[in-house]
């Protein structure tokens, strides 16, 4: 269930707000200030701000940027009386995800809600297809880098698609040939020894001891394995 922080100081507004989005089957908390909506994202893990922009205290952009500081996957929604367009593009450079102008139709600000959790939840998903991690270990496709503990690891084109491939297949054994045909291609008439030479490097930069191998180990009389269970 998705949890949802609206914050307004107008009781009323806010009433018929959480009232909707509870009837639309959201987990609703509410605040009646900045300084509280700040407190709340703190304390919770918070997947969408419905936010009045005119508030006491800190203004609901401020609030959004403290948010998106505490947490940079948070949707924003900001409601505001003003239908001026610096506000909107205020609120949208600051992160904001949609914005609507009061009064509102609770029906349609539910059907944004949605469209945005919708979007967001897409977006989460596309990143992380893009991302493997196996434990210390994390490889990223779209910006083509390897970390070990957070650090990046410098490696080779070469290297890399190894490296790629055998996180793509973990726990599956590949001879030297198979590994020669999947990474440096069919056409490649090199060396078999090629594939050892690049297994110690890889070895030698993701190990914590190359001589003892835990990621990548060998499969005696068959060729190489990684092992690990992807997070």
């Amino acid at each position: 269930m998705n949890k949802i922080l609206v914050v307004e100081d107008e009781i009323n507004i806010r009433a018929l707000i959480s009232v909707n989005l509870s009837i639309a089957g959201f987990e609703v908390l509410e605040a009646e200030s900045g300084e509280m909506a700040i407190d709340i994202c703190n304390k919770n893990s918070i997947d969408l701000i419905v936010l009045d922009v005119m508030l006491p205290g800190i203004d609901g952009f401020e609030v959004c940027r403290r948010a998106k500081a505490i947490n940079e996957d948070i949707c924003v929604l900001m409601l505001t009386a003003k239908a001026q367009d610096m506000d909107k593009i205020m609120g949208l450079d600051l992160g904001a995800d949609d914005y609507m102008t009061k009064p509102f139709n609770p029906l349609e600000l539910v059907s944004r809600i949605r469209a945005i959790l919708r979007r967001a939840h897409k977006n989460s998903n596309e990143v992380k297809k893009n991302i493997i991690k196996f434990g210390e270990l994390k490889i990223d496709f779209k910006s083509h880098k390897i970390f070990k503990d957070g650090v990046e690891v410098q490696l080779t084109h070469r290297e890399f698609s190894l490296l790629q491939h055998f996180m793509n297949n973990p726990d599956r054994a590949f001879t030297r040939d198979e590994l020669l045909n999947d990474v440096w291609g069919e056409e490649y008439y090199g060396e078999i020894k090629t594939v050892d030479v690049h297994v110690r490097r890889l070895r030698e930069k993701i190990e914590d001891c190359p001589s003892k191998p835990k990621l990548i180990q060998t499969v005696w009389g068959h060729g190489y394995r990684f092992v690990g269970k992807e997070d």
